[in-house]
């Protein structure tokens, strides 16, 4: 079964996620400050990475920015409630999704879930879905997980990656931020939720270091086109 790194300070509530975590068959390992928990994490040892913003020694955003620098592993933020900037910015630095504190467990689980499901689609995606697409100078291929722009490789996210897919196969026609969030990130779209809107844009940062040609318009009040580019 997969195994959950926790990186928080909260003791208490690091056994009761362990509580949560166990009846779903996880294995589950905990850190309660940002050195101890980015050398665990960096160990590859783990399928995904709850990660306070908090922490005594190396803060969370600190341990994200480093694991974005290696081999690439789903990192669930845990946030402070109504604190947008830590937010913004975990999502900046790559992180999968986030969660605010006080949180559910069986929210936690599901969004657990959810991270790992997008992971094992780009692992493994289903005999439909396996055609490669080349548009407006990007090549996604499905079955090796792969992005290219003008020749040059792109990393992505899983949660990236899925999101562009979705895009890419709907070029030319607008995708609800709804239908989006349902699909990509296996939840409702909820008001003043940033997420979307923030992996589109380290999408376009990734791809813009090697095409200035915009690939993903934002249609206000609608969703995002995926343009189809000159013919």
């Amino acid at each position: 079964m997969p195994a959950i790194l926790m990186i928080d300070d909260d003791t208490g509530l690091c056994e009761l996620v362990a509580e949560y975590l166990a009846l779903d068959g996880f294995q589950f390992s905990a850190a309660h400050n940002g050195n101890q928990g980015l050398e665990l994490a960096q160990s590859g040892n783990y399928q995904l990475i709850l990660l306070d913003v908090m922490l005594p020694g190396m803060d969370g955003l600190s341990v994200l920015k480093a694991l974005r620098t290696g081999q690439y592993c789903p990192v669930l933020m845990l946030t402070a409630r109504g604190d947008d900037v830590d937010r913004i910015v975990g999502l900046e630095l790559g992180a999968d999704d986030y969660l605010a504190k006080p949180f559910n467990p069986r929210e936690l689980v599901a969004r657990i879930k959810a991270i790992l499901r997008r992971v094992e689609l780009t692992k493994a995606p289903s005999p439909g879905q396996n055609t490669v697409l080349s548009i407006n100078g990007l090549v996604l291929n499905p079955h090796n997980r792969q992005l290219s722009c003008n020749g040059q490789a792109v990393a992505l996210t899983a949660t990236e990656f899925q999101l562009l897919e979705v895009l890419m196969r709907h070029a030319g026609e607008v995708v609800s931020k709804d239908e989006l969030s349902r699909e990509v990130l296996g939840k409702r779209l909820q008001m003043y939720d940033r997420s979307l809107d923030m992996h589109i844009s380290n999408i376009r940062k990734k791809v813009g270091q090697f095409s200035s040609d915009e690939k993903i318009q934002t249609l206000r009040g609608s969703g995002y086109l995926f343009l189809q580019g000159q013919p």
